[in-house]
């Protein structure tokens, strides 16, 4: 991975066909998406089960391009192996859903993978403070995680320019997930945000048979985005 700032349009499998995902994560890289991005939920850490390692491994080698695991589970570093094993090249730790986020860090790390961070809504950018120095990609939550499908939440805009200046010259991605479409991306590549989370908004109207609305709603949010820098 090289790093750049270029937008990049990460769908998240969890608005996908749950009975096709090979063929969906081939798809939506067919149709231009830059990285393909794994909401993993435990039922605990957020009100909501996803899937776990093993679905991971599944969908692997039907990606040719970067899979972004987001982790939303507590703990945290007893899985870190597992999901790499799995062929994560990202793994992205919530700073709420453990005591110790410098280690998780430093376990994903070690572990061969780059390294993220998580912010829920109500949790201040000083929080990462004192780890821009261990991270590869903070993600903002837009939403509070758990389900796809909600309302954005505007007062993010604001943490995602605090973070921007935060990060400086730093090799460091801006994620936005929740809510991301063609009205709220112009704002959060504004703010400063490279890497755009978009579930509803890029599945909406398409299918594996019908892949074309997945292009033409990729297309329309990286433009909206772009023209908004």
């Amino acid at each position: 991975m090289t790093f750049d700032r270029s937008i990049k349009i990460a769908p998240s499998i969890l608005a996908a066909d749950f009975a096709n995902f090979g063929a969906e994560c081939a798809a939506i890289e067919a149709q231009g998406c830059d990285w393909v991005h794994v909401d993993v939920m435990d039922g605990h850490f957020v009100p909501n089960i996803t899937f776990g390692p093993a679905t991971c491994a599944a969908i692997r080698p039907h990606i040719k391009g970067i899979m972004d695991v987001h982790l939303m589970i507590a703990p945290v570093d007893s899985y870190i192996d597992a999901f790499v094993e799995a062929g994560a090249d990202i793994v992205t730790a919530h700073v709420e859903a453990g005591p110790h986020i410098h280690r998780t860090l430093q376990a994903i790390r070690a572990a061969g993978a780059k390294a993220g961070v998580a912010l829920n809504p109500a949790t201040p950018a000083s929080s990462v403070t004192h780890l821009l120095d261990m991270v590869d990609l903070i993600c903002v939550m837009t939403v509070n995680p758990g389900f796809g499908g909600q309302k954005f939440i505007h007062s993010q805009i604001e943490k995602v320019k605090t973070l921007r200046e935060m990060i400086g010259d730093r090799p460091i991605h801006i994620e936005i997930d929740g809510g991301v479409d063609v009205t709220t991306a112009p704002l959060v590549a504004a703010a400063g945000a490279d890497v755009l989370v978009a579930g509803s908004a890029v599945f909406r109207g398409g299918s594996v048979e019908n892949p074309g609305p997945y292009g033409t709603n990729i297309a329309a949010i990286r433009a909206a985005a772009e023209a908004a820098r």
